[in-house]
């Protein structure tokens, strides 16, 4: 009986693999990317992708992804394994990126100690390993994947990173990552190298592969700093963009003090330029924050899109970072703002002025929108959600037109007058400055 099963054994087993082997063909299964870090001189490294070299081009999010790729960009990263499961068109995120020829360093969220996270906590961090674990087996072998995220800002955004536990942690965890997927890097990111982070990463954290570094003003002296403190791995700029609201001047009452959007893109370009140069060989990529938009002290400082989809200047600016050209449509200049209530304490219900300058490299006709806000009182660390602060239509008297007349609310408090600039083909400019009613 037994011989007799076996023709009908081997007959499945071939239509199995004759299934397997036509869907691979069709491009319905793919292996799994080989990812590689070679070193290719003392303190000198390369990402091999499938042993060819990748310098990842990238930016944090991922909303307007066939905009990356038109723009020369290469990859994203995400913040939390959960979103894997967006599906965009209809497909999961990484099948969407895969489509499109992006890869992903795909973050793993882990836990904060200021949202509750104990590492003290035997259970919490069994839990967390699970997640990290089966986070790692379910999506391992999709051909979208860069590197694992391994946590983002841990130790906190104003730590100097003393707290070892979190890197003796860290460490286990990126032991169970390669345990279960020694085909890509692991990174993990932290805020800026202040303080005694690096030092310590070197001492406690051995498995890591390569360091994420967030930071802005700071970001051209990110490589320097490292070789500094003695790191001897690679790294990537994992965050990077305008001066951070904590960088700026600020009014007398506190206020920081945004830059226009004109501003920030020469800002991005430089500092893509200069990371690359600064990090001498070490560096191996670098993520535009953020190919999106969001409200953090304000609704436009760090978005590179407004809420309403419109691209900014500064996607123009790095699509020439990274390609040498800049799109066939550029977004308009915003050339000066003015106003009698700059930076002003102005008194209640008076009536005040501005005046924006714009242009726009093809003549396209532009719409002007002004609008009257609260100043935000709802002020995370982080990154952390914000709530968005009111506006105030009733207070512009007439919109539209490059000059304004406008009336200062009749609570006293600290405000804020944002301009924003559109063209007819998805691009725009903006920026917007503090005032006080007294």
């Amino acid at each position: 009986m037994r011989n007799n099963l076996l023709p009908w054994v081997f007959f499945r087993r071939l239509i199995a693999l004759l299934v397997f082997s036509a869907l691979f063909l069709a491009g319905e299964l793919v292996a799994a990317s080989s990812v590689q870090i070679k070193e290719t001189g003392p303190q000198k490294f390369e990402l091999l992708v499938d042993g060819k070299p990748f310098f990842a081009n990238g930016v944090g999010g991922y909303n307007n992804l066939p905009m990356l790729k038109e723009m020369g960009g290469n990859c994203f990263r995400t913040w939390g394994i959960e979103s894997l499961e967006e599906r965009i068109d209809g497909k999961p995120l990484l099948d969407y990126a895969h489509d499109l020829g992006l890869k992903v360093v795909v973050g793993i969220w882990i836990g904060h100690e200021r949202h509750g996270f104990d590492y003290m906590d035997q259970a919490q961090l069994r839990k967390q390993r699970r997640d990290v674990e089966g986070a790692v087996r379910k999506y391992k072998n999709h051909p979208a994947i860069l590197m694992w995220g391994l946590g983002n800002e841990m130790e906190g955004p104003a730590s100097g990173g003393s707290e070892i536990r979190i890197w003796e942690e860290l460490n286990h965890l990126a032991k169970l990552v390669k345990k279960e997927d020694p085909s890509h890097p692991v990174m993990t990111v932290i805020a800026g190298i202040g303080g005694e982070k690096v030092k310590n990463i070197i001492k406690h954290y051995p498995e890591i592969d390569v360091l994420g570094v967030n930071a802005y003003a700071s970001a051209p002296g990110v490589g320097g700093g490292l070789v500094e403190q003695g790191w001897k791995k690679p790294f990537m700029l994992t965050e990077f963009g305008p001066s951070g609201h904590w960088e700026v001047g600020h009014t007398s009452w506190g206020a920081p003090i945004e830059p226009t959007s004109r501003e920030k893109a020469a800002s991005y370009f430089a500092t893509q330029k200069r990371v690359i140069e600064d990090g001498q060989g070490m560096c191996l990529g670098t993520f535009a924050f953020l190919w999106s938009h969001k409200q953090e002290t304000t609704s436009t400082w760090y978005g590179m899109f407004l809420p309403t989809g419109e691209k900014l200047g500064t996607v123009d600016a790095m699509g020439y970072a990274w390609s040498g050209e800049f799109p066939a449509n550029r977004s308009p200049k915003l050339i000066s703002l003015s106003s009698s209530a700059d930076q002003k304490k102005v008194k209640r219900d008076s009536l005040q002025k501005a005046h924006v300058k714009v242009k726009d490299a093809e003549g396209d006709p532009l719409e002007i929108d002004w609008v009257v806000t609260a100043e935000s009182t709802d002020r995370q660390v982080g990154g952390d959600k914000e709530s968005v602060p009111p506006s105030y239509p009733s207070l512009i008297v007439s919109n539209g037109d490059e000059s304004l007349e406008f009336y200062a609310p009749s609570k006293s408090g600290a405000y804020r007058l944002f301009v924003y600039i559109r063209d007819n083909a998805g691009g725009a400019a903006t920026a917007n400055f503090p005032f006080y009613v007294e």
